[in-house]
């Protein structure tokens, strides 16, 4: 007898299709499985005229589908990884993290420079904290132009709000087939991605044991497990998803290697680390390295920018 599985999604181009590659993966694995798509909006999609820091940093882009599954309205919500915040609601858990997209972030620039090829006070459109005082502290010049939308809306303001170059998750524009747009892949050591970025997190009740296991074949262990020392180490800075905190886990043979950054808005005081240890110690490594960061005066950065952000 088949069984029908409503999966919860915003309305995005991109988070469309990221629920419909989770559905087809789904069926491929689950013949007896029939998958519903149910486009919920939330917060961060309703307010598009304000920055994100400036409208709460914690669950704007998922708070909304999370209840609808807490409701039991949905079975699944498909959410980027790196609007999760810290904290799980009770009742509810990561159900399965499949393999990884590309982690950078990517430079489209108008004229087809790279960032060190920008001219002097080159205006660069971000909705991200983060990546702008990363931008910042490479390039202290540059004029850092909120812009929000989705994909499409932000290459049109490139256009119209005059724009140098926009900074992008390099792993949307791929998923939306537009890597020929790509004039540079950041690397990371200029531009530390966001917790969680590239990866997918399907979420579902704590008690759904069935729902779980149907989605089981999805899961990649490497990239849960780099995953969970990159959220372990948010979690024990406090931070949400609109702080300039920057993480990247990886496996590197028997190795979990784990960066992090924080920084100040204009990333003058910028701090970062890095560890490597077991993969079974995930969590643990995240949080050491969160420690040793507040040691190095992180929890000081982090306590001034909520009062500017404030």
């Amino acid at each position: 007898m088949s069984e029908t599985l409503t999966i919860g999604t915003r309305g995005s181009k991109l988070a469309l299709w990221q629920a419909n590659w989770v559905k087809s993966a789904l069926e491929s694995v689950n013949a007896d499985v029939s998958i519903e798509l149910t486009v919920i909006k939330t917060r961060g999609d309703k307010i598009l005229d304000v920055p994100l820091a400036k409208i709460g940093g914690k669950g704007l882009f998922v708070k909304e589908i999370e209840q609808a599954l807490l409701d039991g309205f949905i079975d699944i919500a498909v959410h980027s990884m790196k609007d999760m915040p810290a904290d799980i609601p009770t009742g509810l858990r990561i159900g399965a993290v499949p393999k990884r997209e590309t982690p950078h972030d990517v430079l489209i620039s108008r004229h087809g420079e790279k960032l060190s090829a920008l001219g002097q006070n080159a205006r660069v459109g971000t909705s991200s904290l983060r990546r702008a005082a990363q931008l910042k502290h490479k390039r202290p010049d540059i004029c850092i132009i909120p812009l929000r939308g989705n994909l499409d809306t932000r290459l049109k303001k490139m256009k119209t709000a005059n724009l140098d170059g926009i900074i992008l998750a390099a792993a949307g524009v791929h998923r939306l087939n537009m890597k020929n747009r790509i004039t540079e892949y950041l690397p990371f050591e200029t531009m530390l991605p966001a917790v969680g970025q590239g990866a997918l997190c399907l979420e579902t009740r704590s008690d759904d044991v069935k729902t779980q296991q149907s989605l089981a074949p999805l899961d990649d262990p490497e990239t849960r497990t780099a995953i969970g020392a990159e959220r372990a180490f948010l979690n024990r800075l406090e931070g949400g998803c609109q702080v300039p905190i920057a993480a990247y886990g990886q496996m590197e043979k028997d190795r979990l290697k784990l960066k992090g950054l924080v920084s100040d808005l204009e990333g003058i005081r910028m701090l970062k680390a890095d560890i490597s240890g077991l993969p079974e110690q995930s969590n643990i490594m995240g949080k050491k390295l969160a420690e040793q960061l507040i040691t190095a005066g992180a929890d000081e950065i982090l306590e001034a920018l909520k009062t500017e952000i404030d």
